[in-house]
């Protein structure tokens, strides 16, 4: 998966020659080395190694590893000549992921200038390149530490103890009774396969194992098992926003430019910056005839009815006379005031591609037949804001901003600059990014829409009844994802939203959080706020149509909920701030925060870690883009993207929608009780047959070879194995499933069925004795001493066990389909209930002899043997599903409970007991945790 075997070309700087003068030659993928320059064919290759490209440009498909479908393109690492006293530029692997080409993934198309080759510098190879982190992740996993598999460990202990007691028993009846020192080894190493089953693992595994075939028929595929009995402790669950709550693409309602009303249909825009950047600023490429690209870019140049051309025959080439170009459909358009008919086209010179840290992206062009160039720029609306000059910036910017995002629109905003003439073509590859996103113009608007997908709400309000929290954790803008929030019901409308804004140190003043209200909106509300004078925008945006109307006044805002119905909504940023100026806030942030947006990849990693060390069982359901830290930190990550990227992810589901979750859900808690049962089964099985062979090593007696089979194979095996398929039940309920063995509920019903099972074997033990016919066995040290009527009764009656407690074990509601629903598993019952009353009551000659019963017991006493048993059977059953499950029960285990473990648990409480947190309407400063009031404007 990581070494490919298809062959490059490779240039290792040999005598002293440069790379262009250089021959090339190819050699095995496997076989770079760092340092290595490679080239880049025009068609397209498969990259066996992390390379930085030096020459021309890439588009590359990274599905593999980010699970985006859209290509993205590859630009040359920027290499300014340094200044006095500065070091040349030193590659970082973070910072210039842009200009990467990481292993695994697919080069589609090059584009390159001149005859000059594409190049990249190979800088790692094998397990230390991206797509090695990959595999190296999958094979060695991060442990989860789960406490059930834990506690397994702890009562595998206690078996062993019980197993050097045993073995120590042995050795010593087997001595008194003057038996042979092979048969004193024998007799003792029985002992520990007794007491510690070998099959143990397994049928533990076996709830897991079906699991994973139900959900694999419902489109979910896991390629982690044990994840499968994590995810049913499952508490919370984070969903990106974008392709996961809502729809994958985005429709255009309307473009707001600066100085005019809205337009809702691009290609009416007058001929100017604000189309012009539409048209130029994108990163869409043609391959094999069809347009690629970003949906956003694609929607957005779709509008603008414009034409887009690549230069060269092969499409790859990159020449100073024929860039990039973009133009109007009609034929007829030319540029006015040119001295003769010159087409309006443009050319798009150089790109700086869109970064998620830098939340924007530009180009250079040049308009056919003028001599300057232009610098167009979109981005996050705050963003572009802040880099444009403050005069050309609407003062209802804002305004204008949340009245969009606050109804859950997508948001891009335009800038525009004219560049120098003194600013030549030659020095455009060279031009630092900074340099042109500087004292921009702002342009305008472009507003999208991106629906919710029809099952979010019903999903939430599922999960939201079941008592699983859900959080928001995206990188898009804040109002608009609590919008989202709002509309999916992950906030319900009388819940009060809290704007957490931190900032940085700066101008001498400390780090400081502002704790404001969230706007939403109210049924009579107004669209202008009192006193505020309509701008350009508000008199002529048209806000009536798909908006509804908003209360843009703090002063109108009621909370009407009671104590403790607020939730935070933290920014990316924001959240930085605090991790590093207020790391106490963090679990009072998480316990509470319920909107995360803008968050980078990185942070949302970071939020799934903070959120698991508070005590939360973390599930993560993203479709792939920017998700995979996430998904692959998370208890229970779930993947809706089928690219390659999945395997970062525990679980991926073909259905690209949140139903998949609580279906993840259903089925883990599920797998979950049937490997506590398996478990429990499996450790009652073992003192069953614990108990068997020393009462029987008491009278140097044991169970027969065909005994034992019929025991360990018949009976357990195939109960262990049905056991797993009982099905999930199909509603989700409040109550989780007990997630340690130790809990004392567990423990209570193990002691229980343990302290039964002995008082049922002892006192059929002790009432055979009583019986007037019974000849008790006298030891020959030659034989075997099977056959004897202590033997046929304790084989007799542990039948009977093994099979109660399996069905006792297999519960079925809240979390598992009713017991009878099992076909297979009723079916093996009563072959093996009946089969075990035929040995019982009356087994005949030729099996009697075969399995070495004694045949000549009184059939009223086999029925007393049978009444015991039946007895025992609904007294194992009331225990199980009255004593064990009833409220009073639990109720007196959580009178020695004092606190709660979970950290989350404590703070919940501690913030519902505290009114004065948050200080809304105040500032918190990093220094002395200081308060300061401030007002709302």
């Amino acid at each position: 998966m990581v070494a490919l075997e298809a062959e490059v070309s490779v240039w290792r700087g040999d005598s002293g020659k440069t790379v262009c003068a250089s021959v090339y030659e190819d050699i095995p993928g496997q076989e770079l080395v760092p340092g290595d320059v490679i080239t880049i064919p025009p068609y397209g290759t498969m990259m066996a190694c992390d390379a930085v490209l030096i020459t021309g440009n890439c588009i590359v498909n990274e599905s593999m590893l980010t699970g985006e479908s859209v290509p993205v393109t590859k630009t040359p690492l920027p290499n300014p000549p340094p200044t006095e006293g500065q070091d040349p530029c030193v590659y970082i692997s973070e910072e210039h992921k842009r200009h990467t080409l990481f292993c695994g993934t697919q080069v589609i198309q090059t584009r390159y200038y001149g005859g000059e080759k594409v190049k990249a510098v190979v800088i790692r190879t094998g397990f230390v390149t991206a797509k090695g982190e990959l595999v190296r992740s999958i094979l060695f996993p991060k442990p989860m530490g789960f406490k059930f598999y834990q506690d397994a460990m702890r009562f595998l202990a206690v078996l062993a103890g019980l197993a050097v007691i045993g073995f120590s028993y042995s050795v010593y009846m087997m001595i008194s009774f003057k038996a042979p020192v092979k048969e004193i080894i024998l007799r003792a190493l029985d002992m520990i396969t007794v007491i510690v089953p070998p099959a143990l693992p397994a049928a533990m595994t076996v709830g897991s194992v079906y699991a994973q075939r139900r959900l694999m028929k419902q489109g979910i595929f896991c390629i982690s098992p044990p994840r499968i009995n994590v995810s049913g402790k499952t508490k919370l669950v984070c969903f990106d926003k974008t392709g996961t709550l809502t729809e994958d693409g985005l429709d255009l309602w309307g473009v707001v430019p600066a100085d005019m009303s809205v337009v809702k249909n691009a290609a009416d825009l007058p001929r100017g910056a604000l189309l012009a950047a539409m048209a130029s600023c994108h990163s869409l490429t043609l391959i094999e005839g069809e347009m690629t690209g970003d949906p956003l870019d694609l929607k957005m140049f779709e509008a603008t009815d414009w034409l887009l051309e690549e230069p060269g025959p092969d499409n790859t080439r990159f020449d100073i006379l024929a860039p990039t170009v973009v133009k109007p459909v009609t034929a007829d358009t030319f540029i006015m005031g040119a001295s003769s008919q010159t087409p309006y086209e443009i050319g798009i010179l150089r790109q700086f591609p869109f970064s998620s840290s830098l939340q924007r992206m530009s180009v250079i062009t040049r308009t056919l037949g003028n001599r300057n160039m232009d610098v167009y720029l979109k981005g996050a609306p705050e963003m572009v804001a802040s880099l444009c000059i403050k005069e050309t910036v609407p003062p209802d910017f804002h305004t204008t901003l949340m009245r969009y995002t606050l109804q859950g629109f997508r948001v891009i905003a335009f800038a525009w600059k004219m560049l120098d003439t003194s600013i030549k073509f030659h020095h455009l590859q060279k031009i630092q990014r900074d340099q042109v996103e500087t004292d921009l113009t702002f342009l305008g608007l472009m507003v999208m829409q991106n629906a919710l997908k029809p099952e979010t709400t019903p999903t939430i309000q599922q999960l939201r009844e079941a008592n699983i929290r859900t959080v928001m954790v995206t990188g898009d803008n804040m109002l608009t994802a609590v919008s989202v929030a709002r509309n999916c019901r992950m906030v319900l409308s009388n819940d009060t939203v809290i704007l957490v804004t931190a900032n940085p140190p700066e101008e001498g003043q400390p780090a400081h959080i502002t704790w404001t209200y969230s706007e939403h909106p109210t049924e009579d509300s107004v669209v202008q706020g009192q006193g505020q004078q309509p701008g350009k925008w508000d008199s002529g945006a048209d806000m009536s149509e798909p908006l509804v109307e908003y209360d843009m006044s703090y002063q109108n805002i009621q909370i009407e909920e009671p104590e403790g119905t607020y939730h935070f909504a933290v920014s990316g940023k924001s959240f930085a701030v605090i991790r590093n100026h207020f790391p106490y806030l963090i679990p009072k942030m998480c316990v509470r925060g319920t909107v995360f947006a803008r968050m980078s990849p990185n942070q949302k990693a970071q939020l799934v870690e903070s959120l698991q060390d508070l005590g939360y069982c973390v599930a993560m359901c993203g479709d792939g883009a920017n998700d995979c830290g996430a998904l692959k930190t998370a208890h229970a990550g779930i993947s809706l993207s089928e690219a390659e990227a999945s395997v970062a992810s525990p679980f991926t589901s073909k259905i690209p929608n949140i139903q998949c979750v609580p279906t993840v859900i259903r089925e883990a808690r599920a797998a979950l009780v049937t490997s506590f049962g398996s478990f429990k089964y499996m450790a009652l099985y073992s003192m069953v047959q614990f108990v068997s062979v020393i009462t029987l090593y008491s009278i140097d007696s044991n169970l027969g070879d065909i005994q034992y089979l019929y025991i360990d194979l018949a009976i357990t095996t195939s109960v262990a194995l049905f056991m797993g398929w009982q099905e999930a039940y199909p509603k989700l309920v409040p109550q989780r499933p007990l997630g340690s063995l130790m809990a004392p509920v567990n423990l209570f019903s193990v002691v229980s069925q343990v302290v039964l099972m002995i008082a049922v074997q002892v006192g059929t033990f002790v009432y055979l004795k009583q019986q007037p016919w019974f000849v008790p066995l006298k030891p020959d040290p030659k034989s075997d001493n099977i056959l004897c009527y202590e033997t046929t009764v304790v084989f007799s009656v542990t039948s009977y066990l093994y099979i109660v407690l399996a069905a006792a074990f297999s519960k079925g509601r809240p979390y598992r389909r009713p017991l009878y629903t099992n076909y297979v598993f009723m079916m093996s019952l009563m072959i093996l209930l009946g089969f075990s009353t035929l040995l019982l009551l009356h087994p005949f000659s030729p099996l009697a002899k075969f399995i070495e019963l004694k045949v000549d017991m009184p059939f009223h006493f086999r029925l007393v043997l049978l009444a015991i048993v039946s007895a025992y059977c609904i007294i194992v059953f009331v225990i199980e599903d009255f004593v064990v499950t009833s409220q009073v029960l639990r109720k007196l285990f959580r009178l020695r409970k004092k606190l709660p473990k979970n950290r989350y648990k404590l703070l919940e409480k501690e913030l519902a007991e505290n009114p004065d947190w948050p200080p809304v309407g105040e500032t918190t400063y990093a220094v002395g945790e200081k308060y300061q009031d401030s007002t709302h404007s």
